[in-house]
């Protein structure tokens, strides 16, 4: 049996927007959709909640959401199996343990409430930060959203050659029928250019050669795997957080790779990733890796 796609929602426009592209991203797979609300403090705020979402005042604000939610699914494609659940649990450990169980947990990229404003609401980053599976999160612009760029774009920094974040680019890549945009951003520091003993347009060419080495290693077994998807590969210099963000404006998804660390605190995001959750200019999925 396939594992659904989770989405969390709250009521907010963001979640609204993580739902729609759940839904085509289901669509594309051909997975069931389970839109999860899960909030300790229902009880005490769904009131007004409820009044800011124009539900009806005796509605029951979980499951208005909840039923919002679904609905919209349903007007998008009739066709997805979607299915519901309201726990009334603290939010983030709800959506970590549910994880376990998902072909991937998808949010939007702000919540509701008071600290609404923020970048980044902390249950989306805490998902990337610590989900045993790949987490979306839903941001960027309507056409990146849409899906209508036509181009998958890919983050690697990683010479091990069986990346699951590469094999999560490629059959999204498949599944939308257009082509992958591998990158590898190099730098050549400026104090090491001045230690090494040949010249710094040398210096400078073995950092791109060695960056160009590693995307060819990583990109190897997927590529052979999925022979049907044009791939481009990138090579530029530059920090790799803009880099990516500055291609993200004509991406309909980029996809990272954040290492697991074995302790307590789940995965190891890195100042890209974190960087690109909260400007990246389309969606952006964060699948974890292996070591």
């Amino acid at each position: 049996m396939d594992l659904p796609l989770i989405v969390g929602v709250d009521g907010s426009q963001s979640s609204l927007q993580a739902v729609d592209w759940a839904v085509d991203e289901a669509t594309l797979h051909r997975l069931p959709l389970r839109l999860l609300y899960a909030s300790l403090w229902e009880r005490y705020e769904g009131i007004s909640y409820t009044d800011d979402l124009g539900l009806p005042a005796q509605d029951d604000s979980s499951q208005g959401i909840v039923r919002t939610a679904a609905e919209r699914a349903a007007r998008r494609n009739p066709e997805v199996e979607v299915s519901t659940s309201v726990l009334p649990e603290e939010t983030e450990p709800a959506l970590l343990r549910e994880a376990r169980n998902a072909t991937a947990l998808i949010t939007g990229s702000r919540g509701r409430g008071p600290l609404a404003e923020l970048l980044l609401g902390s249950v989306s980053l805490a998902m990337a930060a610590r989900a045993h599976c790949p987490v979306v999160v839903v941001r960027g612009s309507e056409t990146s959203r849409a899906g209508r760029h036509g181009r998958v774009l890919l983050g690697v920094a990683d010479p091990a050659p069986d990346l699951a974040s590469v094999r999560f680019a490629f059959r999204e890549a498949e599944a939308r029928h257009c082509p992958v945009e591998a990158v590898s951003a190099w730098r050549c520091p400026a104090q090491d250019a001045r230690a090494h003993p040949v010249p710094a347009a040398e210096f400078a060419a073995e950092h791109e050669a060695r960056a160009s080495a590693l995307l060819d290693a990583a990109l190897k077994s997927a590529a052979a795997d999925h022979p049907d998807v044009p791939v481009t590969r990138t090579i530029v210099e530059g920090p790799a957080h803009k880099v990516l963000r500055d291609l993200s404006v004509t991406a309909d998804l980029l996809v990272l790779g954040a290492h697991r660390r074995h302790s307590h605190l789940g995965l190891q995001l890195g100042r890209v990733a974190h960087a690109l959750l909260h400007h990246a200019d389309c969606p952006v999925a964060i699948v974890p890796q292996r070591g």
